[in-house]
């Protein structure tokens, strides 16, 4: 697992059962994908701004040392539930390195995979503070920091790249929750570009919303939990838990 704490002795997963040679395989691959995400640059408008808010951060975070670099996918290859987020906050992945980790944003996310049972904890801080998704990989459209939160069209599609492999990588994942409508057309367009079917006419994002796909994978679409949803009302506790009950009701059944 990529800056996501300690990893399990080695011949072990977390569970202490022996993993599968593909398990070792997809995890070394996922691995090496992370590597190069975090060392990536393809964007310039993103690279200078996710290395200027490091450069000026506000007076509650200033003598922080910021990430401020793409920000790696967190979660093991044999996850059955994938979360796709919008892209780290300027302040919170940006700034810890880890994703949906050091804002309210990401207490709201963990606070949810908890609640279900796929997290450790229901907060997530700061790398090293023992949060770790269980049965579960979260991943982003964008791994770098957007000015207001807002990702050109041309960032999205650079980053794809990494979307792309992680699909092909992720061979146990059942269901797909998707936070906010930019991340639910990147995951459908990215299934289209990889040579999943998607349904015809195509899904339309509606808050918790529901689909079976061709392969059998159901997708959940969710507001995502950002502070404008959240402290409007558009999206409450109970409205976000939902999604997250639906997805472990999913998982649970045979």
């Amino acid at each position: 697992m990529f800056a996501g704490g300690p990893t399990p002795p080695r011949g072990a997963d977390r569970s202490g059962v022996q993993p599968s040679y593909e398990y070792r395989r997809d995890m070394g691959e996922i691995e090496t994908l992370q590597a190069k995400l975090v060392a990536c640059r393809l964007c310039p408008r993103l690279v200078a701004h996710r290395e200027a808010v490091a450069r000026t951060p506000p007076r509650r975070h200033r003598g922080e040392r910021y990430w401020a670099r793409p920000v790696p996918s967190l979660g093991a290859a044999r996850a059955r539930l994938l979360i796709v987020g919008l892209a780290p906050a300027a302040h919170g992945g940006n700034r810890t390195g880890r994703i949906f980790t050091g804002d309210e944003s990401g207490n709201w996310l963990a606070r949810a995979l908890h609640a279900y049972g796929f997290a450790t904890q229901p907060t997530s801080r700061y790398r090293g503070d023992g949060f770790r998704p269980l049965d579960a990989y979260i991943t982003a459209a964008i791994h770098c920091a957007p000015p207001d939160n807002k990702p050109a069209r041309s960032e999205i599609a650079n980053c794809a790249r990494y979307l792309h492999a992680e699909l092909r990588l992720l061979r146990r994942v059942r269901v797909v929750i998707t936070l906010g409508r930019v991340a639910f057309d990147a995951y459908l367009r990215t299934r289209r570009e990889v040579g999943l079917a998607v349904p015809v006419p195509p899904p339309r994002f509606a808050h918790n919303r529901a689909w079976r796909l061709p392969d059998g994978v159901t997708l959940i679409a969710s507001y995502h939990p950002s502070r404008q949803n959240t402290q409007t009302g558009r999206l409450t506790r109970r409205m976000f838990h939902a999604v997250f009950a639906r997805a472990r009701r999913l998982l649970s059944s045979p």
